[in-house]
């Protein structure tokens, strides 16, 4: 994708930061108190200024109705839209529906194209990614237990899918999900038994058990992550995205852009969560004329916070430069470094935002609870961080003439 020029790109978060503190952030106090379906209208209104502005699918190329801005602009992007949870919903660039809107642009057949991908940019449908199982680690995502068997039926031959998904996120309400499932059994290579099929939401045999809660919150919609069953649901031959046995392949594709798109989203948070806290530390006063700020413990954690977001943001934008230029896997280990490095920023920003609060840090009157329950996962989503730690490892290591 083409780079934006500096002097342009700088404009154009300017004006995007203007209007996510203009726009989303006065729809927060609702929307913390009655979540997402007490902002429908003003929601509503906000994408369709998005769009009228020209930045609508801002992760996607102009031929998909996007802005067509390279992976590091994008992040840099990301980041802006992070400050509040409305931000990538607003564009259109939520996951899992940006994931799915690239694999889909770049594997679906024409009609794949015209029933799912289409409405998808639209924004007229959400859709899920339904991979993660309860009874294997996901750590280890060649334990896939669901399985889609080819058969013949009276429409002709098609896969029975079977099998039992969680933590898919944004199920309720999706129009659709796509399916990691295993396809080809018998197969050596671990990594070409799994095909991905693209599944209506209301198909027989489709289990919506329930929203699983987080932290004691159940969530709706967009923000929530659903427990599925497939109960010999009956998928056409025609709803296999891109080739059999390619399921990894694909998921790989999603994954690396993916990581820069949720690690400039947490820096983001970040930004807003060191705001809140210095201006916090700076207004609560412990007795008369005394603000807390004057601890050294408190200077500490704000020189800390702002070195090591400082710090994360160069990290990301440098692997998306990475990726730009040579492909996400030449930086693959820059992907598994990000990953457990922004995450551990980002837990260390929350709960010194949280502790400089005091008591109402961990109410729902500010956004740092929320942020809390929904974040203490990115340690564990898309690969837990011991993992990516050990990726970097092997590779140092690998200088050193030591396999592991």
């Amino acid at each position: 994708m083409p780079t934006t020029s500096a002097t342009n790109m700088d404009t154009l978060l300017s004006d995007i930061r203007t209007f996510v503190d203009n726009v989303l952030l006065p729809l927060e106090d609702d929307f913390r108190e009655g979540g997402l379906s007490a902002i429908t209208d003003g929601l509503r209104e906000a994408r369709e200024q998005v769009r009228a502005n020209g930045w609508w699918c801002p992760q996607m190329d102009e031929a998909h109705g996007g802005m067509s801005l390279s992976l590091h602009d994008f992040g840099r992007l990301s980041e802006v839209l992070g400050r509040s949870p409305l931000g990538h919903l607003a564009f259109n660039c939520q996951a899992p529906d940006a994931g799915n809107m690239e694999i889909l642009a770049d594997h679906a057949s024409d009609m794949q194209r015209a029933r799912y991908l289409d409405p998808l940019l639209e924004g007229e449908v959400r859709s899920c990614f339904a991979m993660t199982e309860p009874e294997n680690a996901g750590s280890n995502p060649k334990q896939l237990s669901t399985t889609a068997e080819r058969t013949s039926t009276d429409d002709g031959q098609a896969f029975v899918l079977n099998g039992h998904k969680w933590f898919t996120t944004g199920a309720d309400g999706s129009a659709f999900t796509i399916v990691m499932a295993v396809t080809h059994p018998e197969e050596d290579n671990p990594y070409q038994r799994a095909s991905m099929l693209i599944v209506p939401m209301d198909s027989d045999g489709l289990e919506h058990v329930r929203r699983i809660p987080i932290m004691g919150e159940e969530g709706e919609g967009w923000l929530s992550h659903s427990e599925l069953k497939f109960h010999d649901v009956t998928v056409p031959v025609d709803h296999l995205l891109g080739p059999a046995q390619h399921g990894f392949s694909i998921a790989q594709e999603r994954l690396g852009p993916g990581r820069i798109h949720h690690c400039m989203r947490w820096i983001g948070i970040c930004e807003r969560a060191f705001e809140m806290m210095c201006e916090r530390a700076a207004t609560r006063e412990l007795s008369p004329g005394t603000p807390l700020a004057s601890k050294q413990t408190i200077q500490n954690w704000v020189a800390e916070s702002r070195a090591r977001i400082d710090a994360a943001r160069l990290m990301v934008l440098d692997a998306a430069k990475t990726i730009d230029d040579e492909g996400a896997r030449a930086a693959r280990v820059d992907i598994s470094t990000i990953k457990f490095f922004v995450a551990d920023t980002l837990h260390d920003v929350l709960d010194h935002a949280i502790q400089v609060h005091g008591a109402l840090g961990v109410t729902d009157d500010t956004l740092l609870s929320f942020w809390y329950r929904h974040e203490r996962g990115a340690s564990i989503y898309d690969g837990p961080s011991e993992v990516h730690k050990s990726v970097v490892a092997r590779r140092i290591f690998k200088q050193y003439g030591i396999k592991l």
